[in-house]
Parts: C-alpha cells; sequence; structure tokens
C-alpha cells in the first residue's frame, strides 16, 4: 500500500461509523517486530482489520529471527516496538543480559502455552499418571509422573535435556515451576554461570519456538515448553504429546507483552497510545461474540508473513479445544485468552510474578525488599497510558466502559491456590512470602554460590 492509498484509506475509513479520535502523532511510519507465534494475534488483527490505519499509523510487521534479535532490534530503533516475552523488559530494565529501560502499555494475552515430551518418554510416563472413567489420562499431569522416568535416563547415563525459548520467557519459569511442583530440581543461574543448570535434574536450554519440534524429532531434547502452534505440530506430526497446557498450570496466567523503549514512549506519547488504542481493538475483536472471529484470526495466522503454520494446526488449540495425545481433543476454551479477564491491562503484579522468578532460579542473584519489586513493575509497567487509550476507545464507541478495571491500583486480586498446579497461591503485592511459600527455589538471603546454595 502506498503511502497516498494509505491515506486515502485512512479518511474513508473516518468517514464511518467507527470514528476514531485523531492524535497529533510525533511518529506515524512505524515497524513493529514479532515471533512466529500465535499470541502474535492482536499484531496482525490490527494491521489486517484497519486498525492501525484508524489511527493514521501506518506499520510494517517484520518477523524476527530469535527473541534476542528482537529485543536488540527494539533497543537500536530499527524496530518501533514488538510483540516482547513478558520477562524482557523487565530483565533489559534492571540489567539481567542486555540492560535498556523498555516499557509496555500493553499486555498481548493470557495462557497460549504448553509442556510436550517425546512419544517415548510420554510412553514412559503413563504407567505413572492416573486416568479418568474413560480411560484418558488424568489432567493436569504433574512432573512428579516425570521424575522416574528423568531417574532412569540418569542412572543410564543419558541427562534429560529439554527446550525452552529464552532465559526470561514465561515458557522458561512455566518449565521450571512444573518441574519444581513434581519434586524435579530444574537448575539455578549465577553471575558466574548462565546456563541455568546448576544442580540440575533435568537440563533445560534455548531452543527457538519454530524449531522446537524438528529438534525433538532429532532426539536432542526429551521435550520442551513452547507457544503455539509448536505443541499441537508435535501432534500433527506425530512426534511428541503435550502432557499440560499453561492454563491448567496457573489459570489465566499473562503472557507476551508489547514492548518499546522508555525513550520512544517519551519522545511519542500520542502514537504510544495511538497503538494502544489499536491493539485494544484487536484483542476485543480476537475475543469477541464468544470468539466467533476465530476462525478468520487462523486464516490470518497461518499466512507465510505470520505465523505460517498449517491452518488445521493453528486452529487445533486457537478456537477452544486441545489435542493431547492423537485423537484426545478437549475443551480449552481459554486456552488463548486477548481481551477476557482484563488480558490486555499490564497489571504490575503480572511483573512481580515474572521477578519473583527471576530471584527464585538465580537470575536476581540477590534477595530484594519487597518496595523493589513493586519498583520495578512500576517502572515498566505502563496502565495509565493504557487506561488513557481505553477511555477514547469508550468514548468513540468502541469499547465498553464495564470492560475495564479503571479503580485498579494495578495489582490482581490474589490467585487461589486452587487456580496453581502445586495448590499455592500468589499475592504480587507479598514477593518475599511467596517466595519462602515456594519448597524448590532460592529464598531469603540465600545465593548460588559456585554449585551450591549458601545462606
Amino acid at each position: 500500500m502506498t503511502r497516498l492509498t494509505a491515506i486515502l484509506a485512512t479518511t474513508t475509513l473516518l468517514a464511518g461509523p467507527a470514528m476514531a479520535e485523531m492524535l497529533p502523532l510525533e511518529k506515524d511510519e512505524l515497524t513493529f517486530g514479532f515471533i512466529k507465534l500465535t499470541d502474535m494475534a492482536p499484531l496482525a488483527v490490527a494491521y489486517e482489520q484497519g486498525y492501525f490505519i484508524d489511527e493514521g499509523l501506518f506499520v510494517t510487521l517484520e518477523a524476527q529471527a530469535n527473541w534476542k534479535v528482537l529485543l536488540d532490534g527494539v533497543i537500536d530503533g530499527q524496530l518501533d516496538g514488538a510483540h516482547m516475552l513478558a520477562g524482557q523488559p523487565l530483565a533489559a530494565t534492571i540489567g539481567y543480559g542486555t540492560e535498556a529501560h523498555i516499557v509496555t502499555p500493553f499486555s498481548m494475552d493470557l495462557n497460549g502455552n504448553g509442556i510436550t515430551v517425546s512419544n517415548a518418554v510420554w510412553e514412559a510416563m503413563k504407567p505413572n499418571i492416573p486416568t479418568d472413567a474413560e480411560g484418558r489420562p488424568q489432567h493436569p499431569i504433574s512432573a512428579a509422573a516425570l521424575k522416574p522416568v528423568i531417574e532412569q535416563y540418569r542412572a543410564e547415563g543419558k541427562p534429560f535435556n529439554m527446550g525452552m525459548v529464552f532465559p526470561v520467557s514465561t515458557h522458561n519459569y512455566e518449565l521450571r515451576y512444573w518441574l519444581a511442583a513434581g519434586g524435579i530440581e530444574p537448575g539455578y543461574y549465577s553471575e558466574q554461570n548462565t546456563t541455568g543448570q546448576i544442580g540440575a535434574e533435568a537440563l533445560l536450554s534455548v531452543t527457538p519456538p519454530p524449531q522446537m519440534p524438528a529438534t525433538l524429532e532429532a532426539g536432542t531434547i526429551y521435550g520442551y515448553a513452547v507457544g503455539e502452534p509448536w505443541n499441537q505440530q508435535a501432534v500433527a506430526m506425530g512426534i511428541g504429546v503435550p502432557v499440560i497446557t499453561d492454563y491448567e498450570l496457573w489459570k489465566n496466567n499473562p503472557e507476551k507483552v508489547f514492548g518499546l523503549t522508555a525513550e520512544f514512549v517519551e519522545e511519542n506519547p500520542n502514537t504510544t497510545i495511538a497503538i494502544t488504542k489499536a491493539l485494544i481493538r484487536a484483542a476485543i475483536w480476537l475475543d469477541e461474540n464468544d470468539n466467533a472471529n476465530r476462525e478468520e484470526a487462523v486464516e490470518i495466522l497461518s499466512r507465510p508473513d505470520y505465523v505460517g503454520a498449517d491452518a488445521e494446526v493453528i486452529a487445533a488449540s486457537m478456537t477452544g479445544t486441545f489435542e493431547y495425545e492423537k485423537g484426545d481433543v478437549r475443551e480449552v476454551p481459554d486456552f488463548n485468552t486477548f481481551f477476557r479477564h482484563h488480558a490486555t491491562y499490564p497489571f504490575y503484579s503480572d511483573a512481580v510474578w515474572y521477578l519473583t522468578q527471576m530471584r527464585r532460579w538465580g537470575q536476581i542473584a540477590e534477595a530484594k525488599p519487597d518496595s523493589w519489586y513493586d519498583e520495578v513493575a512500576r517502572s515498566v509497567y505502563k496502565p495509565e497510558i493504557y487506561l488513557e487509550a481505553a477511555r477514547m476507545l469508550v468514548d468513540e464507541g468502541l469499547a465498553n466502559e464495564a470492560d475495564f478495571p479503571w479503580d485498579s491500583d494495578g495489582y490482581k486480586a490474589p490467585t487461589p491456590a486452587a487456580d496453581i498446579i502445586d495448590g499455592i497461591g500468589y499475592d504480587g503485592r507479598t514477593p518475599n512470602a511467596y517466595l519462602d511459600s515456594l519448597p524448590i527455589g532460592l529464598k531469603g538471603d540465600q545465593t548460588v554460590v559456585g554449585s551450591e546454595i549458601q545462606g
């Protein structure tokens, strides 16, 4: 689309019933990055449905090779913003890995991930898994069923290798959470050793999401944690079985965010609000009328420019069901959630959870007071921008007043124990008490020194 065509399209759209309030934009030509995952959907939908154009934004979407390349692109300005792992803005802001102040005014989704094991591992796990009345494996499946399998592999001299997508990814923390809840040590990080494999019974390492199935098939790893469609791809290929979704691990857990540099937001406040408006509209579209638009979303995402997986594979999880073993299809209506349950609001408590997991496994080397967690969360998550965008959409008749948490202090109500696989509740207001309640992981003033936990 030429710039003139885009301007004419904008004029036409503005003349329609869904008339957006045009902000004076500081920058209107933007390039956003993404990784080929189902949960980049708000970006694709905002582009394809014309929501960016409605805001006067001329957006180019570019797939990135991996999460590090994506983050570097945002930091050096090649990308104006990107679909990011929620841990990336937090880690960069506290200086873990690449150092830069990244912020988010928009949370992209809830849930959407799974943990898959190879067929051989699954067959070894099955005798340890209770069955339901129909003889199917009873869900959620505990990692306790995997523990004797790992012990057998180790007795045979085979390290039990598993893949996750990035050291500060939700997938890393979810895989570690699941393993630890089943009594398996997933390993620690230290300032001297950033492998995350100190004291590990299962050895976790990075594999880019689209390469997960092939790496599993090659036998390089025995299981992995990843977002869709790469768990369902393993089922379609007949090479693996998803054993648990993150919805079962922690009901309605936060997933990706949309990240921008703090400098970009400071220099382009109106543009940032316009971006957020377009993304909120996309999220509403994805969830409205009981997911009525999901088939169209699947078709969009299946295109090579976006996720590029077969539509059937994307639909297997995105349209309200999830396939575990071949043929074992179950209803999981909230597996991909883009707007319900305040999915798009950037809650401080979500940020705090990621920070607790960084501390739990040694990425944050030393104990921090509760106030530190709150300060970092507020420096990265920007609900005030989100609510400003939401207010404009409501005033324009493009969103419903009742759909936004106007009076929130930024913290969700504590997650009840029943919603988390290990039966341990989470309250973002008391991060240190939460860390102390977890049986495996660093607590209090403990640190990792060499190969030992001290303190």
